[in-house]
């Protein structure tokens, strides 16, 4: 009996090591991020690098998208888009605060939604 429940055991046991979820290092994402100009570019990107994992990080004035590439073992796409925020560009799903977009150059004043 004993060895049954040590057997069900170890049975539970890597079906559950199996089941985890195995985060990719070369995650590739695009993100709307509103900005207007050049300096909003380079801020855009300098905050998406400070994020550690952050791989790559292009951002486009035309469409308004950053493209990203992360290692997931390192960061999240959420992480990336709080230091976004934090320096004053609203995200797709995460706003800057009224303090940090009133902190902005005036070109840089995009249109809050």
């Amino acid at each position: 009996m004993k060895n049954i429940v040590i057997g069900i055991l170890v049975l539970l046991v890597s079906f559950t090591a199996q089941a985890q979820v195995k985060k990719n290092k070369n995650a590739k994402y695009n993100i709307e991020v509103n900005g207007n100009c050049e300096m909003c570019k380079k801020r855009i990107e300098k905050a998406a690098y400070s994020v550690s994992g952050v791989k790559s990080a292009d951002w486009h004035i035309d469409d308004h998208l950053l493209h990203l590439i992360i290692n997931e073992e390192k960061c999240s796409i959420a992480e990336v888009k709080k230091a976004i925020a934090k320096v004053g560009h609203d995200t797709d799903d995460i706003k800057a605060t009224k303090e940090d977009y009133e902190k902005l150059h005036g070109c840089c004043l995009y249109e809050r939604i």
